[in-house]
């Protein structure tokens, strides 16, 4: 999912209890799935930061050499201003774009 074009806030806002919990029908069941969302998002924009600045890594031993380079910081301040991962995940998870399923839930089917 491109995180960039998300309509995800980027600061705190209230949800309302009622409708998170409505696809679920218990909160506390909503809150684990929008964290393990959360979870996966932020490992997610974590390897794809980590792959840019990759370029930029420089292998030399020598300590008292610090580099500043404008594009480098540049990436960092764009990954700073993104949406937090948790904010993707509620907005993805209000907006019915995340599967889950609850196997302790679901009836065997099977025919003793």
């Amino acid at each position: 999912m491109d995180y960039k074009k998300s309509k995800a806030p980027n600061n705190t806002i209230t949800w309302d209890t009622q409708k998170l919990s409505a696809s679920t029908g218990n909160v506390y069941e909503s809150v684990m799935i929008v964290g393990k969302r959360a979870n996966q998002i932020s490992v997610e924009m974590k390897e794809e930061l980590n792959r840019k600045l990759q370029e930029f890594a420089s292998y030399t031993d020598n300590l008292e050499e610090v580099f500043e380079n404008r594009e480098q910081i540049e990436i960092s301040r764009f990954y700073e201003r993104l949406p937090k991962a948790s904010a993707l995940a509620v907005t993805e998870f209000m907006d019915g774009n995340v599967y889950f399923r609850n196997p302790g839930k679901e009836e065997s089917t099977d025919i003793i």
